[in-house]
């Protein structure tokens, strides 16, 4: 047999419905980001359990959720060149009830918008991205982001402020004393700047966003501090996780504060060299599994052990190695679902007796 990957649909269905009912607890709406799946049957299970919209990364993601039907979506990113641009023109004149936000962290960036889309039909929605010190996108000030929003809300109509926005997870995926404190102190200078700017907001109750993969309960903390309040302003507060779904069986195992979620993905791979005695070598490598937040961890068959230790193109290499022979089937636990769903084309989806009963096809483009 050649590498699978495979998706327990129980664990799946047990941790949509978790962070949906997490998210509901705390009063916040949650906004998939599904750049993690891109797969159209996960999503439609995260908006059947009352996702508020989704969010993507990529204007090409942004048409894929389109053509599936959905209305309200999120592009956490800056949209700066003249063809994205257009196509986001394109959309706003033409699809009916799209509601359609992207982030913006420049007077430069909010400039190209405006005379892309000029005179546009719909306003895109802009969202002021605040950033951290020696980080990802995003203004590093919450004056910054006065500044930014008051410029965003005084432009012409083809735009409009929508709110503010942030990613705590710029962090390590780490829990420590310093890490906590970092996060923190950035979903603060967040709200500060939503604070600031919400009264501006106009089309609509101010959005505040927030990632939450890994620091979901630091994100919930900072939307729940005091915002606009009068009657019809109440600030919507979006939560925008995409790992919780399918979870994993490392980065996000070890610091996601959600009790009960289960990991759902696992690579079925087979044993095709034991050259020395406690050494393994598997049939799958960086091709087939995520690499870049800790190796794999062998999860099965039963009995069997062993430690990932290196991974080369289409091989891994398990020391400690026992109860393995060539030949085997193994299951192998992977890190950070986001950097497994864009390898295969096809996905097993596994029902509670361990059949394959359906194929799921990830899209990460449109067209495919």
């Amino acid at each position: 047999m050649t590498a699978e990957l495979r998706l327990d649909l129980a664990a799946l269905e047990h941790n949509t419905e978790l962070m949906a009912r997490w998210c509901r607890e705390r009063d916040l709406e949650l906004c998939p980001h599904i750049k993690t799946t891109m797969t159209r049957e996960i999503v439609e299970r995260q908006l059947a359990a009352g996702a508020w919209g989704v969010t993507v990364a990529t204007v090409d993601q942004a048409e894929v959720a389109l053509e599936w039907g959905v209305r309200r979506i999120m592009i956490a990113n800056e949209v700066v060149d003249e063809a994205g641009l257009a196509r986001i023109r394109a959309w706003l004149e033409t699809v009916a009830g799209l509601e359609l936000y992207a982030f913006t962290d420049s007077a430069v960036g909010l400039a190209r918008a405006v005379a892309a889309l000029e005179g546009v039909r719909t306003p895109l929605r802009l969202l002021v991205d605040v950033g951290a010190e020696g980080c990802r996108t995003g203004v590093r000030s919450a004056g910054a982001a006065s500044a930014l929003g008051r410029a965003v809300a005084t432009a012409p109509g083809c735009v409009t402020l929508a709110g503010v926005a942030a990613y705590e997870g710029v962090r390590p995926n780490r829990r420590d004393p310093a890490t906590l404190a970092a996060v923190t102190g950035h979903c603060r200078t967040a709200a500060e700047a939503f604070r600031a700017l919400a009264p501006l907001v106009t089309a609509g109750p101010p959005v505040f966003t927030i990632g939450g993969s890994a620091f979901p309960d630091l994100a919930a903390d900072a939307c729940r501090e005091p915002g606009e309040r009068s009657p019809g302003r109440e600030p919507v507060r979006v939560l925008r996780s995409g790992c919780y779904v399918t979870h994993d069986h490392g980065t996000y195992q070890q610091v996601t504060p959600v009790p009960g979620l289960r990991p759902a993905l696992t690579v079925r791979a087979v044993v095709v060299s034991v050259p020395e005695p406690g050494l393994a070598v598997v049939g799958a490598g960086k091709r087939e599994l995520p690499h870049d937040a800790g190796l794999p961890v062998l999860v099965g068959p039963p009995g069997a052990a062993g430690t990932a230790t290196q991974i080369f193109d289409h091989h891994l290499v398990l020391t400690d190695a026992s109860g393995l022979a060539v030949g085997d089937v193994v299951q192998l636990g992977i890190s950070h679902p986001c950097s497994a769903f864009d390898k295969w084309p096809e996905i097993g989806v596994v029902a509670p007796d361990g059949s394959v009963h359906e194929t799921w096809r990830p899209r990460f483009r449109p067209g495919g």
